[in-house]
């Protein structure tokens, strides 16, 4: 199963665009601060994360302010072109 959940910030935002079959498209820089316990210790995780929301998500999502936080729910995939990892959001709620 690819789920992932993500409590983060939004870092950046592109400006809405459409894809080749007509629907809005939004790619979001995501950040993430925490800390997690591992083998019995606190570790300090930090990350940034792309990200991508479709259709009326996409429009809904680009409503919201940089730097405002929320959580994140979808899939992990590797774009056709791209070696990193891309969060594709498929719903996202006010933390």
């Amino acid at each position: 199963m690819n789920r992932t959940e993500l409590i983060a910030c939004i870092a950046e935002q592109s400006a809405l665009r459409y894809t080749p079959a007509g629907l809005p498209a939004l790619d979001l820089i995501l950040e993430h601060a925490s800390e997690v316990q591992e083998v019995g210790q606190m570790r300090k995780v930090q990350l940034k994360l792309r990200a991508l929301a479709i259709g009326s998500l996409a429009e809904r999502l680009g409503q919201q302010a940089v730097g405002s936080v929320w959580t994140f729910r979808g899939f992990l995939a590797t774009p056709r072109q791209g070696k990193s990892v891309v969060l594709h959001i498929q719903e996202f709620q006010q933390d």
